[in-house]
């Protein structure tokens, strides 16, 4: 498959003018191939992600992360990626992982995604819920609240919304890279799922999009921190 044909297929499911105005999505790295046969999908690119594609002589990367840098090293290789972009689009980053949680979303704002349960669940049993897809899960629940059913999600980083979450009546906030004082501060239940976690379940969205169009391979990554 055409190297532009790729672009066409993510750039129209994802629209690159949807990213922030800082993000740095699309077309991070372009060689001379432009036939494309084997695609390395990952989440973030690193030198042992570029060695494993040349490795298993893959033609181009895809990944959800940018590179804001490029090493002189990548030139050969090309990368290319969709970020806030997909965190945006339908059937995006979080809503990808809202569904592998087996939940329906009912709305959204923006960036974040909300569930309203037919019935209130216990945190702790939402908790277990979690844990099968993220087991670095940590939970916030400064007023002791029992009962949630409306729940707000965003995947990877989204602890700015918080307030969001709150405002628009949810109850608990799923996300990723939580930090001491915004924990302390939460008037809701939060669930810090972990960057890695949350968002790693979106790479299946570019093997949907690019399925019979190439061959696909994963990367090997995880999480860098681990439960002792």
């Amino acid at each position: 498959m055409k190297r532009a044909e790729i672009y066409a297929l993510i750039n129209k499911f994802a629209p690159p003018e949807t990213a922030e105005d800082w993000d740095c999505v699309g077309i991070l790295v372009e060689n001379k191939k432009e036939e494309i046969k084997k695609i390395l999908l990952c989440l973030t690119v690193t030198d042992d992600i570029l060695n494993q594609a040349l490795e298993q002589n893959c033609d181009m990367i895809i990944s959800h992360h940018p590179l804001f840098y490029v090493p002189i090293k990548y030139k050969d290789m090309n990368i290319f990626c969709a970020h806030t972009n997909l965190d945006l689009a339908e059937g995006g980053t979080t809503d990808t992982l809202i569904n592998n949680l087996g939940l329906k979303k009912t709305d959204e704002n923006g960036f974040v995604r909300y569930v309203n349960l037919l019935s209130p669940i216990s945190v702790n049993e939402f908790a277990q819920k979690l844990k099968k897809l993220s087991p670095n899960l940590r939970y916030v629940n400064n007023q002791q609240i029992n009962k949630i059913q409306k729940i707000a999600f965003c995947a990877g980083s989204g602890s700015e919304f918080i307030e969001t979450a709150k405002n628009d009546g949810a109850d608990a906030f799923v996300t990723g890279d939580l930090k001491f004082h915004t924990a302390l501060e939460s008037p809701i239940v939060l669930f810090d799922a972990g960057h890695f976690e949350s968002e790693i379940p979106v790479l299946k969205v570019f093997e949907k999009l690019l399925q019979n169009k190439a061959e696909i391979v994963y990367a090997k990554e995880e999480s860098p921190f681990k439960i002792i």
